[in-house]
């Protein structure tokens, strides 16, 4: 969804898509956590393979997905509209 539809929704619609994103959000901090954990246990092991290089490239994916943009540009249109996130 782009940004110009954003501006285009009322004030209920985006608050079921900022409900939507938030648990997209949680979720993918979890993940992020869970994956940053597996790398401290490989550091800790002193294991430098595999198991530290896989982790590190999906938060990489993650970090970069463009839903994350999605979500900072719903964030910033409720502070436009004075709404609470």
């Amino acid at each position: 969804m782009k940004q110009t539809e954003y501006t285009q929704m009322t004030e209920q619609e985006l608050i079921g898509e900022a409900k939507k994103m938030k648990s997209f959000s949680i979720i993918n901090a979890l993940l992020i956590g869970f994956l940053a954990g597996i790398i401290i246990y490989s550091f800790f092991k002193n294991s430098w393979g595999l198991l530290t290089l896989i982790p590190l490239y999906f938060i990489y994916k993650m970090v970069n997905d463009p839903k994350n943009r999605r979500v900072k540009e719903l964030q910033g249109l409720f502070k436009e509209r004075n709404l609470k996130w």
